[in-house]
């Protein structure tokens, strides 16, 4: 079984009410091979919800405490993203998983790159928080582009 993020699989929890499902995704969770998670809800935040990014660093700073998620109005959401990361990560291990498949940019499941912290649209490298954690904790995790990217190569 993999984690993956639930938008990714027609679940409307992204901050905008809206997901980012994509037709590779749907099959694998129609073969019962992926457990959708969306950390942000499980962190405790609404959606819709406004747009938030990482401010100072990346997931993994935030995690150390260097570091702060903040949303377009200006509140500290850190305290949510990392609850929803160590949810996450609770999950995982309970499944035995050691693989994930997260979305890409996003502060809590980016991976390889997020958003800088000023609402631009301008890219960093680094993992949001949810992705830092699972690394850190030995999960293999890979972006949807990346997965998305890999499948096409095989065919």
């Amino acid at each position: 079984m993999i984690l993956i993020s639930a938008c990714l699989c027609g679940v409307n929890c992204k901050y905008n009410g809206m997901n980012n499902a994509h037709q590779e995704f749907l099959k694998l969770l129609k073969q019962g091979v992926l457990l959708p998670v969306c950390p942000e809800q499980l962190g405790g935040l609404t959606t819709p919800r406004a747009a938030s990014e990482i401010q100072g660093g990346s997931g993994k700073d935030v995690l150390a405490g260097q570091a702060q998620v903040f949303n377009k109005e200006n509140a500290d959401l850190s305290s949510y993203f990392i609850k929803g990361a160590q949810e996450t990560l609770r999950l995982a291990q309970q499944a035995g998983i050691t693989e994930a498949i997260m979305q890409s940019r996003s502060p809590s499941c980016g991976c390889g790159k997020i958003y800088d912290g000023t609402f631009s649209g301008r890219l960093v490298e680094g993992d949001g928080v949810t992705s830092a954690l699972l690394k850190k904790s030995g999960l293999k995790v890979v972006n949807d582009e990346e997965f998305l990217r890999n499948i096409d190569k095989e065919c």
